[in-house]
């Protein structure tokens, strides 16, 4: 599994009530350019995504958030996985999935590096596979 890295702004976001967690539109984006934990939004420009095309939508999937909860003071966020299905044609190259809230303009919040650039072909899916018992992040 792929190891989650946050940016940078995402704290100072946190704070400055850029973000509901639980209630905005989150999304994941596919992209085969490196992340910096400098970066502040997602968009096209700064991370080329794969073509609107052949089972991959522009601006990656919409996600469902499975719980949004703190217990003792810690929150944790449970987001279920998603799946990217290629069809008539393949998806890629990809190696970054990039985690951003649709509903604040684009902003990132972290990213997963796969190690290497996977292409899917024709009817090959690639599944998002988020940490339901530790959640996607903590905060403490």
């Amino acid at each position: 599994m792929a190891t989650f890295n946050k940016y940078n702004c995402f704290v100072e976001n946190l704070a400055e009530k850029v973000h509901n967690l639980q209630s905005d539109t989150l999304k994941v984006a596919l992209t085969n350019t490196a992340p910096t934990a400098a970066d502040t939004v997602w968009n096209t420009t700064v991370y080329p995504a794969p073509v609107a095309a052949n089972g991959y939508t522009a601006g990656g999937n919409s996600l469902t958030v499975s719980s949004s909860s703190q217990t003792s003071g810690t929150y944790k966020l449970v987001i279920a996985d998603t799946v990217f299905t290629a069809t008539s044609g393949g998806i890629g190259p990809f190696r970054y999935v990039v985690l951003y809230n649709s509903t604040a303009s684009g902003a990132v919040i972290g990213y997963y590096d796969y190690g290497s650039s996977i292409t899917l072909a024709d009817t090959e899916t690639f599944t998002v596979d988020f940490d339901a018992a530790n959640g996607v992040l903590t905060i403490a």
